[in-house]
């Protein structure tokens, strides 16, 4: 046997385009997708429906708002293939065929019956469907004009059937129920035992065992091989709703003349009462398909029934694919979508891309970035805490120097400064190891036991002991009433919020921080309901309730310096009553200013320093805010909307930086 001499191969980057072996989606740069919307003021729900519409930024495959445009533009397509009154067309041109070739063999003959035959032909009326049922006890003379008059109904019978059941022409092999005794007898038993077996299904009856018993009497009419009858009712449903469709989309005397055509072809087999009693049926099993709605065939060329069919057929398709890449109904996923006819339509490609999309919405939840229902989703702690971080981020990068920012940044959260001192670990410590006196430990306790390999035990863990730093119990007010969604400004309150909270979480700790959201009425938030939380289009800003949440929370935690921070763009327009029932006047009423400053004058008196962050240049929220800064002390900041997270973060740190150096 011959050597073969080796190969030598050689291994570099891939060149050719997106790489074929990577992942078809990039989880962490579609989470961060997602923040980045969130942060500009859009909740959770649309940011997802967002991503999935435009498909991951940089990677491979489309979006549904791409699939969506393919599928209209093939819709548009399929409209224009031709027109739709094909059937009526060619049913007139064979009878036009069929009277001329008549009345050429009765001008060959000299006799009164041909003259009579002449004027029956002359008195038929203009309607092809009428004419073609006066013509049904016609005695032709000519052999090929009685050709050319059952052609125009052993056509429409065929294309009816054909189109009504896949299997037809393959199940009668050939013989045409109109003129074959036998077949049309088959096709009656068919259809009979069909819509028994569809009136046991509406009624609720259990028709697996009859189902099983019509499939092998006549499974060769359905080469599909359905697998229950509700696969069966689908299958025969749609095909039904597109011949409805095609009746609705001619005109009246068009859709008159086609019915006559057809109730003579079915007529002829036998089977028009069944075929009738089999549409109803299906009508009322599934109503919810496209019956009555007609279409406007744009194209040149005639089409025949089952040409027409099929093409409305596949806009029927298409209409549905078109729903459910569009995501606009509650509750919709792309679970919604039917993968299948995303490939019988737009192509392997596309189900791919729908598959992929699937793929990461998936991948968000096992990964742990998503949680709750797919109709409630919301944003997981883990997520929760990148958005936080990236917010975070995004406010240090705006400070003016290091020293502002970046410097308290590293050093926050430690409990306070080391003494010198270490002392045994204590389940939940969260002082650093020390290091040395822990690795010493370890090395005595084995020379005590006569030596040997080193190894750390529990007991020889010491950690620094640090000074105890006294924490805060801040309270962020932030305004979510109607005017901060109008002018702008939702997304960088949310973007402020998250900073914060996510500062206090990772870097102090010992703070308790409360995020408090008011309109009409105020409520507590977390930050993940922060950040799922949509706007509300009620007017009403309701400082008063804010600051009574605000009061319960610094006294839930009244070990701490007492913070409260506000950041609103109007000045109060409601106010609790007595029987909690918010009320709100513009302009704001007497009795609403001195609800709210009845509050700000209980939270000085608690020693809770009062700082109000004003958006806008509303001058009545300015002499209010310059008000309440006097009476209680505090401050008024007035950023931009652009620059809210720098503001409150550094008032923050500023805050702490002077409790520090006070203890």
């Amino acid at each position: 046997m011959p050597r073969q001499s080796g190969r030598r191969s050689r291994y570099g980057a891939w060149e050719g385009g997106p790489d074929p072996l990577a992942p078809p989606y990039d989880v962490r740069a579609a989470v961060d997708a997602l923040g980045e919307e969130v942060l500009a003021g859009a909740s959770l729900r649309d940011a997802l429906r967002d991503l999935l519409r435009r498909g991951p930024a940089g990677q491979r495959g489309q979006g549904l708002d791409d699939l969506h445009e393919r599928a209209r533009r093939q819709r548009r397509d399929a409209l224009r293939r031709g027109r739709l009154d094909g059937t009526i067309t060619r049913a007139q041109a064979l009878l036009d065929q069929a009277l001329a070739a008549e009345r050429e063999a009765l001008a060959g003959r000299d006799d009164e019956d041909a003259r009579f035959a002449e004027a029956q032909l002359d008195a038929l009326p203009r309607s092809t469907a009428r004419a073609v049922q006066e013509l049904s006890d016609y005695d032709w003379t000519s052999d090929e004009a009685r050709a050319d008059y059952q052609r125009i109904l052993d056509e429409l019978r065929e294309d009816v059937l054909g189109q009504r059941f896949e299997g037809m022409r393959q199940a009668l092999q050939g013989a045409d129920p109109g003129n074959d005794p036998q077949a049309a007898a088959a096709l009656r038993a068919m259809l009979t035992d069909l819509n028994e077996l569809l009136g046991q299904h509406a009624r609720g009856e259990d028709t697996t065992d009859s189902f099983a018993e019509f499939m092998s009497q006549h499974g060769e009419f359905f080469p599909e091989q359905p697998q229950d009858v509700d696969e069966l009712v689908d299958l025969l449903a749609r095909r039904a709703a597109a011949g409805e469709r095609l009746m609705r989309s001619l005109s009246p005397a068009q859709r008159a003349e086609l019915a006559g055509l057809m109730e003579q072809a079915l007529g002829q087999a036998g089977v028009a009462e069944q075929m009738a009693a089999l549409s109803e049926n299906l009508r009322a099993l599934r109503p919810d398909l496209s019956w009555g709605r007609g279409e406007r065939g744009r194209g040149e060329q005639p089409l025949g029934y089952g040409e027409a069919t099929g093409a409305l057929a596949e806009v029927a398709e298409l209409d549905e694919l078109l729903d459910q890449l569009g995501q606009e109904h509650p509750g919709a996923t792309l679970d919604d979508v039917d993968v299948e006819a995303v490939e019988r339509q737009l192509g392997r490609g596309a189900a791919d891309d729908v598959r992929r999309l699937r793929e990461l919405e998936r991948e968000l939840r096992r990964q742990g970035w998503l949680t709750g229902s797919a109709a409630e989703t919301v944003l997981s702690p883990k997520a929760l805490r990148r958005l936080g971080s990236t917010a975070l981020g995004r406010v240090f990068d705006r400070l003016d120097s290091a020293s502002r920012g970046r410097h308290d940044l590293r050093s926050a959260g430690a409990s306070g400064e080391a003494t010198g001192a270490s002392r045994a670990w204590e389940f939940g410590d969260e002082q650093p190891l020390d290091v040395v006196r822990t690795v010493s430990n370890a090395v005595r306790r084995s020379a005590s036991l006569g030596g040997g390999p080193i190894s750390l035990d529990v007991q020889d863990f010491e950690v620094v002991e640090t000074e105890r730093r006294a924490g805060a119990a801040v309270a962020l007010c932030v305004d979510m009433s109607f005017s901060m969604v109008a002018e702008g400004r939702w997304g960088p309150m949310k973007q402020t919020a998250l900073a914060l909270s996510h500062l206090v979480a990772t870097r102090f700790p010992q703070d308790a921080l409360q995020i408090i959201g008011f309109g009409r009425y105020a409520l507590p938030l977390t930050s993940g309901e922060l950040a799922a939380a949509e706007p509300d289009f009620v007017q009403g800003t309701n400082l008063q309730h804010a600051l009574q949440l605000a009061r319960r929370h610094l006294r839930k935690h009244s070990d701490g310096d007492p913070v409260v921070l506000v950041v609103t763009d109007g000045e109060p327009t409601a106010h609790l009553l007595a029987d909690g029932e918010a009320a709100f006047a513009w302009p704001p009423r007497p009795e609403t200013l001195r609800a709210t400053i009845a509050e700000i004058d209980l939270l000085t008196r608690y020693g809770a320093v009062l700082n109000v962050f004003m958006l806008g240049e509303d001058l009545g929220l300015r002499r209010f805010v310059d008000a309440m800064a006097r009476r209680s002390g505090g401050r008024v900041f007035t950023p931009s909307a652009h620059d809210l997270g720098q503001y409150v973060v550094s008032d923050y740190l500023r805050a702490r930086r002077g409790r520090r150096s006070a203890g």
